[in-house]
């Protein structure tokens, strides 16, 4: 794959958009993808991210325009998935109660009925405005509405081409990717720091050279879904367009920093992309219970805004975030999404003020309504945990097994971009 082509974009410049405007997709019926009150992935994450955002002023901010969130067409989510998909979706989304045994076993083919993704009144319509809203965000940034947009609700990237995955319906990501490729938008990159491989967007993209999927999340030889690894570098005729970066457990929010760094900017700058879509999955956090890095809230704001940095610099600004996991639904994703749409619209919140008490308030409710105790878990917009991140550049250590991935890392990915592993 060529390296050093810079692609040439026939989407609207970016200076017709107001260079401080940020579109965030939102519409009150996102809360309806719910799989029931004892599945980790609660909507109360997104209404207290909304409360959150709006008591710390971040949705009062100049330049922001409210973006709908509208249902996707069965044509526009078939630009990825199969029918037969949609069809048992739609299947199930009929079913007000549970699904009886032979129900049950025909959409389990499409993983749809187990614990991980179970059938929900609604559920096709719930899934598919999340497809809708990437859309509109993609057509807002193309048609120079917007310079950036965030979509909290989005990142459902476990979803399968045939098959629903990892509580995720329908892969809202790899759908607008491939709308925006379809509009002519000449080269997309796709980055997914969540903690979870973004199996679903690789494989949907896996034969496609004009998009890049670049994943960094913990091994696929300890956590789910058990892939992405650094030889999974995109399918015959787009080798080098799929990029993967596992880290060991436990790893730091020092060293989940210190891997970006080292890998992301030089394969952006690489790259070219005209149009960047992230993933910021918040469940690399040290209190989230599904996973096992420990990652902090100082850490996750730093590599926003490394992210929204490279798209200034690489893609004149054009750039979607979306959501994705965090099962730390009450004292954690609030605090990181409502980052995420601050760093989007301007400056990050102060890492070191204490929240909102309305917010207090509201969190303490949801606390209670959730079996927990009302007393807050957290009270500050931060963890209070400094960065101290060695720069890559001072050299790596052979003996450290971070250092040795993210090194195996560079090794397969740098050369197809023309860039040297041990020098870039």
């Amino acid at each position: 794959m060529p390296a050093a082509v810079p692609p040439t974009t026939s989407a609207p410049s970016p200076a017709a958009a107001d260079p401080g405007s940020t579109g965030i997709v939102w519409d009150e019926a996102l809360l309806e993808y719910d799989f029931g009150p004892f599945h980790p992935m609660a909507p109360i994450r997104l209404q207290l991210t909304r409360t959150l955002a709006r008591s710390a002023g971040v949705l009062e901010r100049p330049g922001i325009a409210e973006l709908p969130a509208p249902v996707a067409s069965e044509e526009q989510i078939a630009l990825v998935h199969e029918k037969e998909l949609i069809a048992a979706v739609q299947r199930a989304s009929a079913h007000e109660g549970p699904l009886t045994a032979a129900d049950r076993a025909e959409l389990i083919r499409f993983g749809i009925g187990g614990d991980d993704v179970p059938a929900f009144a609604g559920m096709h319509t719930a899934s598919a405005r999340i497809v809708g809203g990437a859309i509109a965000a993609i057509d807002a940034i193309r048609a120079g509405q917007v310079r950036r947009a965030v979509h909290i609700a989005g990142g459902m990237h476990h979803a399968k081409p045939a098959s629903a995955s990892g509580f995720c319906v329908y892969n809202d990501a790899a759908v607008a990717i491939r709308h925006a490729l379809d509009a002519g938008e000449q080269r997309v990159l796709y980055i997914d720091v969540d903690v979870h491989h973004g199996d679903g967007v690789e494989r949907a993209l896996w034969d496609e050279p004009r998009a890049i999927t670049l994943s960094l999340h913990e091994t696929g030889a300890q956590l789910f879904p058990g892939t992405g690894f650094v030889q999974d570098r995109g399918g015959q005729g787009a080798l080098g367009s799929a990029i993967n970066i596992p880290l060991p457990p436990r790893t730091t929010a020092d060293g989940w920093v210190r891997a970006i760094g080292a890998t992301v900017p030089a394969l952006v700058r690489a790259i070219r992309p005209t149009l960047l879509v992230t993933q910021h999955g918040a469940d690399t956090h040290r209190a989230d219970p599904l996973a096992d890095l420990t990652v902090t809230l100082e850490a996750q704001v730093a590599v926003m805004q490394m992210l929204r940095d490279l798209a200034d610099d690489v893609c004149g600004g054009r750039w979607l975030a979306l959501g994705g996991g965090g099962y730390a639904v009450i004292d954690v994703v609030p605090r990181s999404w409502a980052q995420l749409l601050a760093v989007a619209t301007g400056e990050a919140l102060p890492l070191d003020a204490r929240l909102p008490e309305d917010y207090l308030v509201a969190a303490a409710q949801a606390r209670a309504e959730h079996g927990l105790s009302p007393e807050p878990g957290l009270v500050m917009m931060g963890d209070g945990r400094p960065l101290q991140v060695r720069d890559w550049e001072l050299g790596f250590d052979p003996e450290d097994e971070l250092d040795r991935m993210i090194q195996a890392a560079r090794r397969a990915a740098f050369p197809e971009w023309g860039l040297d592993p041990f020098l870039d």
